[in-house]
């Protein structure tokens, strides 16, 4: 192996050390949500062809999510089987009034992917979270709630 072989492994090697590793997982969960707001806000009321005052009325969606958590090394210090079994039962539970079961009520998806990165917080610290919510996998948001990591002052 040459001198330049040799270097691009080394190159190689440092960007793996480096690299930045995530598990994500995906669920779905059925819920009703509305947005009252579209009954009277002129931009959403609009009587046309871009009208959505329907919103306003409860509807049904198949709410699809991909979470996304840092782990820290090759043998994962979160197993996602587990990580996704402990956040569908966080949406889950035999007592309606349980504080541990979130609701999806008339929340966004915005509003649902906050909600569930606070749990998520509190069980695994310091870990940069990305929570894409969608209804019926169609239209969603993507929520990266990131922790403010030094510059690298070398390159690798």
């Amino acid at each position: 192996m040459d001198q330049r072989q040799q270097a691009l492994q080394e190159q190689a090697q440092r960007i793996m050390e480096k690299a930045e590793r995530k598990i994500w997982v995906t669920f779905r969960k059925e819920g009703i949500h509305c947005y009252p707001a579209a009954a009277t806000d002129p931009k959403l009321n609009t009587a046309g062809e871009y009208d959505v005052s329907f919103l306003a009325n409860p509807h049904r969606h198949i709410f699809h999510f991909r979470v996304s958590i840092d782990v820290f090394h090759n043998d994962r210090d979160i197993e996602f089987i587990q990580f996704k079994r402990w956040l569908e039962n966080l949406y889950t539970s035999h007592r309606s009034d349980s504080p541990t079961v979130l609701k999806l009520d008339w929340k966004s998806c915005e509003m649902i992917a906050d909600e569930l990165y606070t749990h998520i917080a509190d069980r695994y610290p310091d870990r940069a979270v990305t929570i894409e919510v969608s209804e019926d996998g169609e239209n969603g948001c993507s929520i990266s709630y990131n922790l403010t990591r030094p510059a690298q002052t070398i390159k690798i």
